[in-house]
């Protein structure tokens, strides 16, 4: 089926009180275990790509991978994760994306407001959707690269306004999460959460959610977030399962041999996450 927007996988989450996952890519083999677990599992699905990875496979590429995957029953979207950028966001709209990110967290609030509100009038008129974000979500991506000292957790009351004078379709929300690899364990502003979901009607997403304990992902989704970003997590299954193919047959000179065992455990995270996110199961039931 054609790729869709994330109004078209994320409204039946709403109602249906679940999340749907969405998994960065960064070549086929990962193109292909986000589509396989999701074909498993049944699963709506988000597909995404940062400007790293756009950078690294190039932006045609990116988008053939992913339109040739969704050539099946499987909602998917084809997602900008991050995008920084004005005139990446633009390109990544020409070349066929359904969806976008546009990041303004780093301006203040009013300038924020403005950028993302251009970005929503020029997506919505092509048929696409806008994820926005308030608030500064720490760590790296790509990119993106926040300090502890410029995380800024999301204000409710600007949220509010931030959703009601841009028209995003999803607003990503800054509660404790991070990207990368935690160092311990985080602590989740549940009531912050909580309090945000209340206040807005559009769908709240988690960013930096590989590495969050399953329970806490569970009480999220339960208090209202409706898209989860995993990167990190596949990043590691599929290295580490590269690095043991590799130790294992140290003679073998078939990247096609090795890679299978990459893809393979790519596609059981993501099964797995797609599990706990509540979205397994959801089409045709």
């Amino acid at each position: 089926m054609p790729l869709v927007t994330l109004n078209e996988v994320l409204k039946p989450a709403v109602v249906g009180g679940y999340a749907v996952g969405a998994f960065n890519c960064n070549n086929m083999e990962i193109v292909q275990a986000i589509i396989n677990a999701a074909k498993a599992e049944k699963s709506p699905v988000i597909i995404q790509a940062s400007q790293g990875a756009i950078k690294y496979a190039g932006l045609e590429y990116i988008t053939a991978l992913v339109k040739v995957a969704s050539n099946c029953s499987i909602p998917t979207v084809l997602h900008l994760d991050h995008g920084t950028d004005f005139n990446q966001v633009m390109r990544c709209l020409r070349a066929g994306f359904t969806s976008v990110m546009i990041d303004g967290s780093k301006y203040p609030l009013e300038e924020n407001i403005e950028l993302t509100k251009r970005v929503v009038e020029i997506a919505h008129a092509m048929g696409a959707t806008v994820e926005g974000e308030l608030g500064r979500i720490g760590g790296v991506e790509d990119q993106v690269r926040v300090s502890e000292r410029e995380v800024l957790l999301t204000d409710p009351e600007e949220a509010v306004r931030f959703v009601e004078e841009t028209g995003i379709d999803a607003l990503a929300i800054a509660i404790g999460t991070a990207h990368g690899v935690y160092r311990g364990i985080p602590k989740l502003d549940f009531e912050r959460l909580e309090t945000i979901a209340k206040k807005v009607d559009t769908p709240i997403v988690l960013h930096g959610s590989s590495g969050i304990p399953d329970d806490d992902i569970r009480k999220a989704v339960q208090l209202g977030i409706r898209k989860i970003n995993i990167d990190t997590n596949i990043r590691v299954a599929f290295v580490e399962a590269n690095r043991k193919a590799l130790k294992d047959n140290p003679e073998e000179i078939d990247p096609r041999k090795i890679l299978v065992h990459s893809r393979e455990a790519a596609t059981k995270v993501i099964r797995h996450k797609m599990q706990v996110f509540g979205c397994a199961g959801k089409i045709n039931s």
